[in-house]
């Protein structure tokens, strides 16, 4: 497909559909930028009168960038993003129309929160929601419409979204964290900012190619299909040359998130064949949430410009590797600090070693939880697999930092670390290179990566918001327990010391810088006591664990209430997914793939049977073996099928205990479906391929 190409100005396309802070201060009246600032950076209340002010001057350059349309843009439990469009007319007298938009509308929305999921916390009949503005992430302009970020709750008050926990999480860790900090001597920061980095990988597949395949269509993964000749084996794919369709694609893409204040900074192709990653500078994690929703938004539009198709999916295709969303959290001060960061002597940086400890102890006490943000119906099928972390949280440190932490709690301190130094390449024309104090541990769910950790277990598909936001909680009640000590102590650096050095005592079982995928690992995670969460349904039900729901009640990132509510969703989410596949695969059986066996054995019979007739002594053994063979694995095939009918009727019949069905489907429906695939593939090897009524494996991946 041909596609025109032009020469961009980054410079002069970045955030040019956006409403940033640059735009504010060129449009809005000095006293109100300066008030709207306040608000921003501050945490001041918002007035009327400012709104009215910041509502017109968005909606003139809205309008002048061609803008017909506003909408309050939000993130429901859905976990995709939802918007209602209002056209900026009004009426006139004279029949015809001015066009307004009031400080009022800005900051107030009134969706129909009945049909978005609530967990049980809303009836159908009770359908007012509200929507509103969220002042800390910048108004932008899509699709000729002018789109503002906003929270959404119900009529009485419970959080509907996934925005709104994760801007309370970002205010409890900045509670908590200065409080440490000024205890430090840090008179200057005000606030602590988590900060986020998402790699997002993808697959991308011939448009024409998925049109012809019912389980990309419904379920964004293949339900059956024989793995081709050749995959990823000769790891020749990963940051190989970028094909030409593809490196359009990526341009485009690059061109489109710029304009929206998206940072897209890498690109490149993956392990698996068709499958790539694209990777943004760090941002606020409220604003690095919003751009990923656009991201995963703008992949999708963009692939189908170019005849693709975007997957998103956890694991599209079996066997071959699937793709995550590696979380890059940091923390850092409104004053220019990072506080993951060692520094050259990071056993003479106590502040560096504190902070580190909280995030170490609240990993290990709520690894629970942390998992369960990660946990979704597609996960499942990618954790674990030797291509992605175990289901078993760790941490990796390096050599370095256990090093100290080793020290510490063997002598209550530490004289020394092991520096980084220099690499020694060997050829007298390549310059020596700073090596850095700590490796990378791909095989680690949660690894220290210099002066941040990166969280590998979130899926692809999934928005960051959830996982953030848990992370932002637990380890601000390790901040605040922290804070609570020292506040109350009487010799602060004595203080330090024995926090240090008990936290690495207590929890030093979670940190491991090994292989996370052997076997031996797993043996003495167990050993160590550190929970091995296998599946959606089981991660889930940390949620409700008493423990858990204190916590974050205590921070007020939701109430009981509302983390029972996501709980039920999470587990409804879970019962349709596997639902529909089931529903689908057996489509696709029944519709698809018997007939075709059932055509093949016809043909099959009709050649041996002319070999009969011509009375020669004609050896018909082979024609005779693969007819039977066919035969066999499409009376198993069509047996299967009867078996997941039995297994879903049985289960989507089950009402009453939410918690016992996914588990039914969990245990009855997937296995049935496991079972019907594996005669399925092999089908699809030995019947003429002329006949197989879907793309293989094979064409999808390679034919790009």
């Amino acid at each position: 497909m041909n596609i025109e190409t032009k020469k961009v100005s980054i410079s002069e396309v970045f955030g040019s559909n956006v409403f940033n802070e640059a735009m504010m201060k060129e449009r809005l009246p000095k006293e109100i930028y300066k008030s709207l600032r306040k608000t921003l950076y501050e945490g001041a209340p918002l007035n009327s009168t400012l709104a009215e002010v910041v509502a017109t001057a968005m909606k003139d350059w809205a309008i002048e960038k061609g803008a017909t349309h506003f909408t309050h843009w939000f993130q429901p439990l859905t976990g995709i993003t939802a918007e209602k469009h209002d056209a900026f007319i009004s009426p006139t007298a004279d029949g015809k129309v001015i066009l307004e938009f009031s400080g009022k509308e800005l900051i107030k929305g009134e969706p129909d929160a009945s049909s978005f999921p609530s967990g049980g916390l809303r009836a159908t009949f009770e359908a007012r929601g509200y929507t509103a503005w969220d002042c800390t992430s910048p108004a932008f302009i899509k699709d000729d419409t002018l789109c503002i970020p906003t929270a959404f709750c119900s009529y009485t008050g419970e959080a509907l979204d996934k925005k709104t926990p994760l801007l309370r999480s970002m205010e409890a860790i900045s509670r908590q964290a200065i409080r440490v900090l000024k205890l430090f001597g840090n008179t200057t920061a005000t606030k602590v900012i988590t900060t986020v980095g998402p790699e997002q990988e993808y697959f991308l597949i011939d448009k024409g190619m998925y049109n012809k395949r019912k389980d990309l269509i419904f379920t964004g993964r293949t339900l059956f299909g024989a793995r081709p000749p050749k995959g990823q084996e000769l790891e020749d794919h990963y940051f190989g040359t970028l094909k030409e369709r593809v490196s359009a694609f990526m341009k485009e893409l690059d061109e489109e998130l710029w304009k929206l204040g998206v940072s897209a900074k890498t690109k490149h192709n993956e392990v698996a064949p068709s499958q790539h990653e694209l990777a943004p500078i760090f941002s606020t994690t409220n604003i690095a949430t919003d751009h990923k929703q656009l991201t995963l938004e703008m992949m999708k539009k963009i692939a189908s410009r170019h005849g693709l198709v975007c997957l998103l999916h956890e694991k599209p295709f079996a066997g071959v590797n699937g793709s995550g969303k590696h979380n890059n959290w940091s923390m850092g001060t409104d004053d220019g600090q990072n506080l993951l960061d060692p520094g050259h002597t990071p056993h003479e940086n106590a502040q560096f070693l504190v902070f580190l400890c909280a995030v170490i102890k609240a990993v290990d006490e709520y690894a629970d939880l942390l998992r369960a943000s990660a946990a979704t119906p597609g996960n499942d099928h990618r954790l674990g697999a030797n291509e992605a972390p175990p289901a078993i949280i760790s941490i990796f440190l390096g050599e370095q930092l256990e090093d100290i932490l080793e020290q510490i709690e063997n002598n209550g301190g530490a004289k020394n670390s092991k520096q980084g130094g220099f690499l020694k390449i060997g050829v007298s024309t390549l310059p020596d290179l700073p090596k850095d104090s700590t490796d990378r541990n791909r095989t680690s769910p949660f690894a220290f990566t210099g002066n941040k950790f990166e969280f590998r277990m979130v899926g692809s598909s999934a928005s960051i918001a959830e996982p953030n936001c848990i992370l932002n909680t637990i380890v601000a009640e390790e901040l605040g327990q922290i804070a609570d000590r020292l506040e109350d102590a009487k010799d602060f650096e004595t203080e330090v010391q024995k926090i240090l050095k008990e936290i690495t005592k207590n929890h030093k079982r979670i940190i491991f810088n090994g292989n996370n995928y052997s076997n031996e690992w797993e043996l003495e995670a167990g050993k160590r006591g550190l929970p091995n969460i296998r599946s959606t349904v089981e991660a889930i039900t940390t949620y409700i664990s008493e423990k858990n729901i204190r916590l974050i009640e205590k921070h007020n990132i939701l109430s009981r209430a509302e983390t029972r509510a996501r709980y039920e969703i999470a587990l409804e989410n879970y019962i349709k997914t596997i639902n529909i596949e089931a529903l689908t695969m057996l489509e696709i059986a029944k519709r698809q793939i018997l007939p075709t066996a059932i055509n093949y054995t016809g043909r099959m019979a009709d050649v041996v049977n002319s070999l009969k007739a011509t009375g020669l002594p004609v050896d018909s053994s082979a024609q005779n073996e693969l007819l039977m063979e066919v035969s066999a694995l499409a009376a198993s095939f069509k047996k299967n099928i009867s078996a997941l009918e039995t297994a879903l009727d049985k289960t989507s019949n089950s009402h009453g205990d939410t918690f016992k069905q996914a588990c039914m489907y969990r245990d009855e429906v997937f296995l049935a479906m496991e079972i019907l695939r594996q005669d399925g593939d092999k089908l699809e090897v030995i019947i003429d391929a002329e006949l197989w009524p879907m793309p293989t494996y094979g064409e999808m991946l390679f034919n790009v």
